[in-house]
């Protein structure tokens, strides 16, 4: 099948204020973890009304949406939960009102990644009306509680529901470069129990506040120490949260715990990333429990999917044909190769690839610094862009040609 790379670039142009409005109406829509039913409606509304074969709503409240019948599967990922604004007075402009002009759509969501959902969405409506829908099925999913626990609704996608496309293009925002990979997350747990005394005769008790100071200064220095990648850079941690109680003020702390929010490179596993702690002189002096923490909590359709929270390091070559198909699109359509890159923060390509080696890449409308931050924005050239690579790159990754 012949791709006509100069049709799909002008039409995704043609319809770039309408993506933009599309994108709006999602903002305008408070859909933080959990709460994401009546974004999720619209998209379905919206994957409806310009023409998708079939869309669906699944037991978790992922939306997807489908588009051909042939036999190889590919799909694109945008999770369509947000987090929430944070300090209103840090916004210039209503967060969820927001606004758009020439260049850019302001709000929360914008880059992070509601964004992505546009583009796809409209390269749906592209492919639908340039023919190009023959040899694959393409599903757009428009996925939940990422921002809870990235990688959950995959897990639930292969796991419960059998979905595994050849590959998946992950729509996070890239500054519609070619993103490979990112580093892998763990959250983990460590608790120190001690004995409470009153405050005025503290030698009697045992401090577990004083235990865990010890244990504090072990992890920064274990922090220095974690292994390095050539690619994906150096594991690191750091201690997030922290925990204490005692009867009351005037006594010895009896219990105090801390959260560590530890980030993995490839080669680093779960096993080796707590044996680490585990393995600290004051760990073993204080008897400390280090543990994994569970994510469990309920989706918007009342599902809990319970999972520890360990989130792999994964990374695609550039020879992997999703990569080379990836390269030829752009090129053809632009003129040039985009820039390769990894992602500081974490994706639901932890599950994708991470955990069920399911290749995936990265092209994404929006840049990675505007998430979760205030007066969030958007670029109308990326959401064009990213809805006509999204269009071409199935005929191309099963064989099509282009003229």
């Amino acid at each position: 099948m012949a791709v006509d790379f100069q049709k799909i670039r002008e039409m995704a142009e043609l319809y770039r204020e309408d993506i933009a409005r599309f994108l709006r109406d999602m903002i305008a829509i408070p859909s933080e973890s959990c709460q994401e039913g009546e974004v999720i409606r619209r998209i379905q509304a919206e994957m409806e009304k310009v023409g998708f074969d079939r869309v669906e709503i699944d037991p978790m409240g992922n939306v997807l949406g489908y588009i051909g019948n042939g036999p190889r599967l590919i799909a694109l990922d945008a999770h369509i939960d947000t987090v929430g604004i944070g300090d209103r007075g840090n916004w210039d402009h209503d967060p969820y009102l927001g606004y758009d002009d020439a260049e850019i759509v302001y709000g929360r969501g914008a880059s992070d990644q509601e964004g992505g959902m546009a583009a796809m969405v409209y390269a749906g409506k592209i492919i639908k009306e340039l023919g190009l829908d023959e040899g694959y099925t393409l599903l757009c999913a428009g996925t939940v509680q990422e921002e809870d626990c990235d990688g959950l609704c995959w897990q639930y996608l292969i796991e419960e529901m059998g979905i595994r496309p050849e590959f998946v293009v992950s729509t996070e925002p890239t500054n519609c470069n070619i993103n490979l990979g990112h580093r892998g997350r763990m959250e983990i747990r460590v608790d120190v129990r001690g004995r409470s005394a009153h405050g005025a005769m503290p030698h009697l008790g045992d401090n577990a506040i004083f235990k865990m100071g010890r244990i504090l200064l072990e992890l920064e220095d274990l922090n220095a120490r974690l292994p390095e990648n050539e690619v994906l850079g150096k594991g690191t941690l750091t201690v997030s949260e922290i925990f204490a109680s005692a009867p009351s003020r005037c006594a010895v702390a009896d219990q105090c715990a801390i959260s560590i929010d530890r980030r993995m490179t490839l080669g680093e596993t779960v096993e080796s990333a707590l044996e680490e702690i585990r393995c600290l002189p004051a760990v073993k002096e204080a008897g400390a429990a280090v543990s994994l923490y569970t994510y469990s909590r309920t989706s918007w359709r009342g599902l809990d999917y319970p999972t520890e929270c360990y989130f792999p390091a994964w990374y695609i070559e550039r020879e992997h044909p999703a990569c080379q198909a990836m390269l030829s699109v752009h090129q053809s359509l632009y003129g040039k190769e985009p820039a390769l890159g990894i992602w500081n923060f974490s994706t639901n390509g932890v599950a994708i690839m991470g955990r069920h080696n399911i290749p995936c890449i990265g092209f994404g409308p929006g840049m990675e610094e505007q998430a979760h931050a205030p007066n969030e924005i958007t670029w109308k050239d990326h959401l064009t862009k990213a809805a006509a690579v999204y269009a071409a790159l199935p005929s191309v990754f099963v064989g099509g040609t282009g003229q």
